[in-house]
């Protein structure tokens, strides 16, 4: 592997080119009419642009892609998180280029991208899951008789994505028809697919997923777990490590659970085992398997000291995983505290426009993860992620207070921004105690 191309932009891209940079590796980055001004275009080695801004004509044109890594004799792709990442069509029209998907194989993102397959893999390795149905529908009929074999009451999810987009909940018999036919519109017109997943839905669970990895040698490892209980509409806000409410016999379970479903289908890369978890009767439940980097995987990184996305790249080569045999250290407590173009108070609307002033905290044990800069136009085409404010303590005290500093020394101005809810969230007691849940944004904090 020489030289690979960054399907993707913003903060990920530029991630991505500084673990390229460790190994010594060429960079090709991609780029839409809408991101001209986008800083990863400039720290990539070469850079083609692939379309208009609309992501379907540019990010998303499989085709485009393709042709930028052909023309400019890239021998691997990364594409990073959201877009082509979990498209197993993507990673297969790479294979036959002979283009290195760094990445699962295309099998493999099917098998966990199909939410009733992965469900009957999970089940044949012993992992626990929710009661749900055996398929997916299109037809409400057979969906509404299948959602009372269940039981309400019902989560909706679209079988072919994730991100909240497809996802309703159906209290009562009454309400499913209607919230089925939006969430199956919603997901045709985010993946293209309709078909709808039921599951049992389990009020007031934290979300907890294992952070996995396997190589091309047969060896699958965890290192360790993170909590990401405080949502928006099933979108990630903020997430920790390790989690504050599992014990360590719940720990090792949890993530032993992770790794005999990675060893099981001979994983190859960087993935998420993602888990509901009811801390009142200490039971945990799979709901699905994320085939990439995660957004939030900084969080592991300040916790173990490990570059995952050099690992990845390590893997995608050939190579074994580097970690010790008797497993990655966790040490100390993290949180990451995603930094959007959004205005919490107009219920988080977008907030496209020109940043005035951006002063990010420089502070030890603080990391941030951004593409922005004093003076950029925020586009209103993509993810509304500005950076992420990655903060280290030796226990989730210091890494509460230390977070507390970091947002009161950042300056943004010019667009809205969620670094106030940010701080309302990390100062309220609900949090400090640990007893927030995957809904309580929603449910509690918006109406308190």
């Amino acid at each position: 592997m020489k030289r690979v191309l960054i399907a993707n932009r913003g903060e990920i891209a530029l991630r991505i080119i500084r673990a390229c940079r460790k190994l010594q590796l060429e960079t090709v980055a991609v780029y839409s009419q809408a991101d001209d001004n986008c800083a990863h275009i400039w720290a990539a080695d070469r850079a083609v642009r692939i379309g208009a801004a609309p992501a379907g004509k540019s990010y998303l044109d499989q085709q485009a892609i393709l042709q930028a890594a052909l023309s400019t004799e890239c021998d691997a792709v990364h594409p990073g998180y959201g877009f082509l990442s979990e498209r197993a069509e993507f990673a297969a029209k790479c294979e036959a280029e002979k283009i290195t998907f760094i990445g699962p194989s295309a099998e493999a993102i099917a098998m966990m991208g199909d939410k009733a397959e992965a469900r009957r893999t999970a089940k044949r390795f012993g992992v626990p899951l929710v009661p749900g149905s055996e398929g997916a529908f299109t037809d409400v009929k057979e969906a509404t008789k299948a959602a009372e074999s269940i039981g309400y009451p019902i989560l909706l999810k679209a079988l072919a994505g994730g991100g909240g987009r497809g996802m309703r909940v159906a209290l009562d018999a009454a309400s499913f028809a209607g919230l089925f036919q939006q969430a199956s519109s919603e997901a045709l017109a985010a993946f293209g697919d309709g078909s709808i997943y039921l599951e049992r839905f389990v009020a007031k669970v934290r979300h907890i997923e294992v952070q996995v990895f396997g190589d091309k040698h047969g060896r699958a490892v965890h290192l360790w777990e993170r909590d990401c209980s405080v949502q928006r509409r099933h979108q990630k806000l903020i997430e920790e490590g390790p989690s504050p409410v599992l014990d360590a016999s719940t720990r090792r379970a949890i993530c032993n659970a992770a790794v005999e479903l990675t060893a099981g289908i001979g994983y190859v890369g960087a993935g998420t085992v993602e888990f509901i978890y009811d801390a009142g009767t200490k039971q945990f439940f799979f709901i699905e398997m994320n085939t990439r980097i995660q957004v939030e995987h900084p969080v592991t990184e300040m916790l173990t000291g490990v570059d995952l996305v050099v690992e990845q790249l390590r893997v995608a080569a050939g190579e074994r995983l580097s970690f010790p045999k008797g497993g990655v250290k966790s040490e100390g407590h993290a949180i990451e505290l995603r930094i959007n173009a959004e205005d919490p108070s107009r219920g988080f609307a977008p907030a496209p426009g020109t940043l005035a002033k951006w002063e990010p905290p420089r502070m030890r044990d603080v990391r941030f993860d951004s593409h922005v800069y004093r003076g950029y136009s925020v586009p209103s085409y993509y993810d509304s992620l500005l950076g992420k404010l990655i903060t280290y303590g030796k226990d989730r005290k210091e890494a509460i207070a230390r977070s507390i500093l970091a947002l009161d020394s950042f300056r943004a101005e010019g667009i809205a921004t969620t670094l106030s809810f940010h701080r309302q969230v990390l100062t309220h007691p609900d949090f400090l105690d640990a007893s927030v849940h995957t809904r309580w944004v929603e449910t509690e904090f918006a109406n308190g």
